[in-house]
Formats: C-alpha cells, structure tokens, sequence
C-alpha cells in the first residue's frame, strides 16, 4: 500500500460525521496536576491504569474514533499485557502519537512562543509507526494580547506545523495540524476572532507553500471564543465568530475540523460543538472535537485512584463520549446533562 493509501485509509476511519478524538497526550507535567486534583499520584503504573480503562471502556469505539497517545503511552501494556495501541485498535479506535517535544519563548518574538522537536522526527514517526501509530498531532501555541501573536510569531510557528505536517506525509503517518490560541486574557471575542483569522490564513499559506496534502491532514483549531478573564460568549456567538473565519481561511479540501476544548468545562465543549454543527450549513467540513480535559473529568472524578470504581468511571467517560457524539450531529440538548 502506498503511504497515499495509507493516509487515505486513515482519514476514511476517523471522519464519519458522528465520532471525535480522545486527546490523551498530556504531558507527564499536566497528567500529573489532572491525577493530583483528584487525590490520585501520577506514578507511571497510576497513569498506565488509568488510560487503559478509558480505552478499555465497554461500546467507547461508537463514539471515539481516535486516540493521541503520549510517548510513555504508546509502549504502555494493559493488564493482561496487550499493548495499549492494539487495545484501541481493537475498539475500531485509531491509535495516534503527539510528537512535539513542547514549547518555549521565541527568540525575538515579544512573549509569542515555538514548539521543539523537529530534529529526528522521521526517525520518530517510524519508531511509533512500528508501534501502531497512524496519525501524529503538533502543537504550536499563540498567546493573545495587543501585541501578539507578532508577525515573526505568526510565520515561525506555521513553518514549524507545515514542516512537521509534510514529514508525517512522507511516512504515510496523517498530521494533526493544532494551532491553539490561548484563553488566558482578557481580550475580547472580536480580538479572538481577529486572531484566529490571522493564524489559520498563515498556518495553510505554510501549508501549500510545503506542499502537504490537505485532503491528508486534520485541523485542531480553538473555537473563537473570548479571553477567560473577560467572560463567556453563548454557543451561538462561538458558533457564528468561528465559522466566520473558518470559511476565510480553511480550503475545502480539509476533511476534518476537530476542535480543541482549550480550558472549556466539559458542558461547555459539548455545547459549543454543537451549535457549530447545527450552524454550519453546507460548510465542507466535518465538524468534530480532539478534546482531552472536556472528555476525561467525569471519569477522572468518579475513579479518583479507587479502581473498585472502575464501571463508574469506564460509564462517566462513555456518557460523555455519547453527548459529544451527539454534538458532532447537531443533535446534542442540555436537557441530556440531567439525564445523565
């Protein structure tokens, strides 16, 4: 099979109009506050527990059909000693690996940041290709404020995503192109929305300078939302301010949008999905979720290191996956929080 093949047969399993991506890629830093505000200790053995219970998750493959694994992930085994990427796959679950080896200033960029980890990465990819990994993500981070992003913020971060994107390609690996601009702030939703326009026009010049297939990629973007410090938007507002820019700036040849929860309460990520979806019209893109935190609280909270409470929280995670499923449909209601 040829690595167009390849990337054909990946994207055709994870964009069919009703299931998202469960982001479970947190560093060892951020898994360890998520495990330390439940009571748990993020030791090796409690993180390896604990995700393989979400994948293990009776029916979760009819919700979820992708998983980004972190790199002490991918080799991790479950109990029986099946690895975990084989566990998913047999869910009709996707196994996928973040290959970015996190951020930091910007030299000369004003407080903008860039990601690392571009040194090796073919070598990488093929080591995690060996290990069941068919679609890799790569994120670069925008902070947002009167000044920033800066135009060299702007360019260096969508060379570092159209780099990484054309060296995944070139392995038949599908990329996860992520540009998340932060919540932190007090900008408004306007600010956001001219942002966000910026960014993604950049990100795909980047794109087709590179040459990267977009029929081959996925876009996790943010929704278009305001700074955390200045409020909350209604999930039509969300709605409407992104799809405004979405259609100024992602070519239709992109299969999928899968959208970052970036610091959304969990009811809040499944409401925004929503209205998306019941806004988007004749939009070309799928309209999903890649979310992490927004999927994985409820079972966080029900499991709380007790693994006698392991269906509770194997059905929190599900429930949760249910309702996004439904968001992705246009067909998610508040009402189904209560009944859940």
């Amino acid at each position: 099979m040829s690595v167009s093949d390849e990337m054909q047969e990946t994207i055709k399993e994870m964009v069919d109009g009703q299931r998202g991506i469960l982001a479970a890629d947190e560093s060892t830093g951020t898994i360890t506050k998520r495990l330390n505000a439940v009571g748990v200790e993020s030791t090796e053995e409690n993180r390896r527990w604990y995700r393989s219970m979400l994948l293990h998750t009776p029916d979760v493959g009819r919700y979820i059909c992708g998983v980004i694994f972190y790199e002490e992930t991918l080799g991790q085994k479950d109990d029986n000693g099946k690895p975990l990427p084989q566990v998913a796959a047999e869910q009709g679950i996707v196994p996928g690996i973040k290959v970015d080896k996190g951020k930091d200033e910007l030299p000369g960029g004003g407080g903008d940041m860039i990601t690392f980890g571009l040194d090796g990465l073919a070598e990488r990819l093929a080591g995690y290709k060996e290990q069941g990994a068919r679609f890799a993500k790569w994120r670069e981070v925008y902070p947002i404020s009167d000044h920033n992003p800066t135009r060299l913020g702007l360019e260096s971060n969508a060379e570092m995503l159209a780099r990484y994107a054309k060296v995944c390609q070139s392995l038949g690996v599908v990329p996860i192109v992520e540009p998340e601009t932060l919540i932190d702030g007090d900008h408004t939703m306007a600010r956001a929305a001219e942002v966000d326009e910026q960014v993604w026009h950049e990100v795909f010049h980047a794109l087709h300078k590179h040459g990267v297939v977009l029929e081959h990629m996925i876009l996790k973007p943010s929704m278009v939302t305001p700074g955390k410090e200045t409020g909350k938007a209604s999930p039509e507002e969300v709605a409407e301010a992104t799809l405004r820019i979405l259609k100024r700036t992602v070519p239709a040849a992109v299969p999928s949008i899968n959208f970052l929860s970036g610091g959304q309460t969990p009811e809040e990520a499944t409401a925004n999905l929503n209205a998306l979806n019941q806004l988007k019209g004749n939009a070309p893109w799928q309209l999903s979720l890649s979310y992490g935190r927004a999927l994985q609280e409820p079972a966080q909270h029900a499991w709380a290191g007790d693994n006698s409470q392991l269906d509770q929280a194997q059905q929190a995670f599900l429930e949760r996956a249910r309702l996004n499923s439904l968001a992705v449909q246009a067909k998610y209601s508040p009402s189904e929080e209560s009944a859940a």
